[in-house]
């Protein structure tokens, strides 16, 4: 016999709001993993910057802009300072949590900049850029990127970036 025990009121309304999002957003997962805050960092893009979904764990691109331009998305955490990159991407958005009711659209931009502002290649394949680099990049000012840490090899604290 499986003995059933009650989760904390927190988990279950994580639990509950899980099922809203799924049922808001047909065909999106919004498992509580890294996949959660990958998936919400897909729709609050689309949402927000007037995106078109790819299906969920499409390759290379988790949206597209309606004019044929194709769109990677990754959203960090409150305490996230990087994202990880498989490869170049024609436009990236970066989001990052900032409240429990607001995300920093920290870059929006072309790929190819954040795929030179990364790291070298991890074990994992991946290659980590910083959000100061980003933002850097985004404000049209990528001297001031942080020289020091031009090559990189870390792995993004795991605070949920995902996407």
């Amino acid at each position: 016999m499986n003995k059933r025990v009650a989760l904390p009121a927190q988990v279950a309304k994580i639990y509950e709001a899980v099922a809203e999002l799924e049922a808001k957003y047909p065909g999106r997962k919004f498992t509580p993993d890294g996949h959660l805050v990958g998936s919400i960092g897909e729709v609050v893009a689309a949402e927000a910057l007037g995106l078109i979904l790819y299906p969920a764990s499409n390759a290379g691109h988790d949206a597209h802009d309606g004019k044929g331009g194709d769109v990677q998305i990754k959203m960090t955490g409150r305490n996230g300072r990087s994202v990880a990159l498989y490869a170049t991407c024609i436009r990236l958005v970066v989001l990052k949590v900032v409240s429990p009711h607001e995300a920093e659209i920290v870059y929006d931009g072309p790929g190819e900049p954040a795929w030179s502002a990364a790291g070298a290649m991890g074990k994992n394949g991946q290659r980590v850029v910083s959000l100061s680099k980003l933002r850097a990049l985004a404000s049209g000012k990528p001297h001031m990127m942080d020289r020091s840490s031009s090559v990189s090899t870390e792995t993004p604290a795991n605070d949920g970036a995902a996407a």
